[in-house]
């Protein structure tokens, strides 16, 4: 799996993309508000260690995801 952080702009807020090995999106949620798109994804068990790699993430870059 990979995940992306995107900027919004203006009012648009940031934006996380987690995508699988084949780069099909699986989740796309605000920084702000994970819970729904991670629970509908089965990934909420996983949230804080995505966070945790958002967090640190930077803009436009794709991070490898070993979960």
């Amino acid at each position: 799996m990979f995940i992306l952080k995107i900027q919004g702009a203006g009012k648009i807020p940031d934006y996380i993309q987690i995508r699988d090995d084949d780069f099909n999106l699986v989740a796309y949620f605000k920084i702000t508000n994970p819970k729904t798109a991670l629970a509908r994804s089965h990934l909420l068990d996983r949230m804080d260690e995505i966070l945790t790699i958002a967090a640190r993430l930077e803009y436009g870059k794709i991070h490898k995801l070993e979960l």
